[in-house]
């Protein structure tokens, strides 16, 4: 804006905060001049300092003072985060751990919410009808609030201070490491392992794992080292009383919950798709992202022992580890292909493998960034009956709502998960059928 008054970082101004933005970013004015501004909730006016003002149509800032606090403020979770720190030297990862729960879940559904209208082109009644008429409501993980969102980390990854050996997480918005005596987010196995105040010189990463059924591990990447820590190290990993052979260096859902959370929500969609008789468990049906198979399993309770069901990944560890949780469910192939090239080949299957891909429904778990144009397209042309897509980025999921809404689909149900408590990220799950 020409007329906007010259900020500059270190530029410290009063805010009166107005709302949220994607990201755990809240938004204030100045003067007409949009300010992002972390650290805060909105309602609150504070005292923040200026840390970006290269663009003339925004500014962002950090909170150095809260002036008027929201009923909803409590102290800080993580001492090594709290407003009173220097903004310089606060420890990232815990960005609404200043916020009582319950507002932090209607905060994320606010920002889904926004997601879904602005990027998805829903409306209100349409985001009405997919949940059931109760409006966006995000959904607590089992025991978070009786421990107060905390504890619930199984997997954390620590980084070293190249010139010191300092071993901490990164400061936040920033490279910077932050030494720490604690973890609060983190299982009490993973706090156990933590080498706090331990300088360790030439290591580049420290990951700690605490597996649900195993011993924790310590993985150490060392700097300029290309070998990925913890491929060829399998650990045990229980859902529902089912067990599943992981990496310790691969993916696996950090919360403790995550895993058996998002099982059932999936078995569960794809029953709800069952009893609408819009599910067929001998038709084409694919788990795309599908790591070491955990969705695929849940479609295998729900569709039973008939269902044929595809797990692609693109890491080959991954896809040995579904090959083998997957062993039991005769129709189960699991396939290592990056998903795009696996769907280009679909596409050029001849007419029988494409007409039970038709009547199949797609199960796919992207990463952050959402599945893309791409592959949105390809599943556009490929139509299956129905997708079912698990999300942890709501602007990712509102892009890609908007692709399949204009490739025939329509959204059917979509549910909301809090399995990052004290951060602003959220998962949720969402049910396309074709139109």
């Amino acid at each position: 804006m020409a007329d906007s008054p010259a900020l500059a970082p270190g530029d410290t101004i009063e805010l009166d905060i107005t709302g949220i933005a994607h990201g755990g970013i809240c938004v204030a004015r100045h003067e007409g001049r949009v300010v992002f501004v972390s650290d805060t909730i909105p309602g609150e006016r504070v005292r923040a300092r200026v840390t970006e003002a290269r663009k003339k149509s925004f500014a962002r800032a950090t909170t150095i003072e809260v002036l008027n606090a929201s009923e909803d403020r409590r102290p800080h979770i993580w001492p090594a985060a709290a407003v009173e720190r220097d903004p310089e030297h606060r420890a990232g990862g815990a960005e609404f751990g200043h916020i009582a729960l319950p507002r932090q879940r209607t905060l994320k559904a606010e920002v889904l919410l926004d997601a879904l209208r602005r990027f998805g082109g829903l409306g209100d009644e349409e985001i009405a009808a997919a949940t059931g008429g109760a409006g966006i409501v995000v959904e607590a993980a089992p025991g978070d609030d009786e421990a107060n969102g905390l504890g619930w980390r199984t997997r954390v990854r620590l980084h070293s201070d190249s010139e010191t050996g300092t071993v901490g997480p990164y400061a936040a918005r920033s490279r910077r490491v932050i030494r720490v005596d604690s973890l609060p987010l983190a299982s009490e196995a993973i706090g156990f392992i933590a080498p706090f105040g331990e300088p360790m010189p030439g290591v580049d990463t420290v990951d700690l794992v605490a597996p649900s059924a195993d011993d924790p591990r310590m993985l150490i990447t060392v700097e300029g080292e290309r070998a990925r820590p913890g491929e060829n190290d399998l650990v045990r990993e229980s859902v529902g009383g089912r067990q599943f052979l992981v990496r310790s260096g691969g993916f696996w859902q950090v919360h403790r919950e995550a895993p058996e959370v998002l099982f059932t929500a999936v078995r569960d969609a794809i029953l709800d798709l069952i009893a609408d008789d819009r599910f067929d468990a001998g038709a084409t049906n694919l788990d795309l992202y599908g790591g070491a198979g955990l969705l695929a399993a849940a479609m295998g309770e729900a569709g039973g022992p008939a269902l044929k069901v595809t797990s692609v990944e693109a890491d080959p560890g991954a896809t040995d580890d579904a090959a083998e949780n997957l062993s039991e469910l005769v129709g189960a192939l699991a396939v290592t292909s990056r998903v795009d090239r696996y769907l280009a080949d679909l596409l050029s299957a001849p007419a029988p493998v494409r007409d039970r891909l038709r009547r199949g429904t797609v199960v796919l778990d992207p990463p952050r960034s959402g599945a893309g144009g791409e592959v949105c397209a390809q599943l556009g042309e490929l139509a299956p009956a129905n997708l079912v897509y698990v999300a942890c980025d709501p602007v990712a999921l509102a892009r890609d709502t908007a692709t399949f809404r204009g490739l025939g689909y329509e959204l059917a149900s979509l549910r909301a998960f809090d399995l990052f408590p004290h951060t602003h990220h959220l998962e949720a799950l969402a049910v396309f059928t074709r139109a």
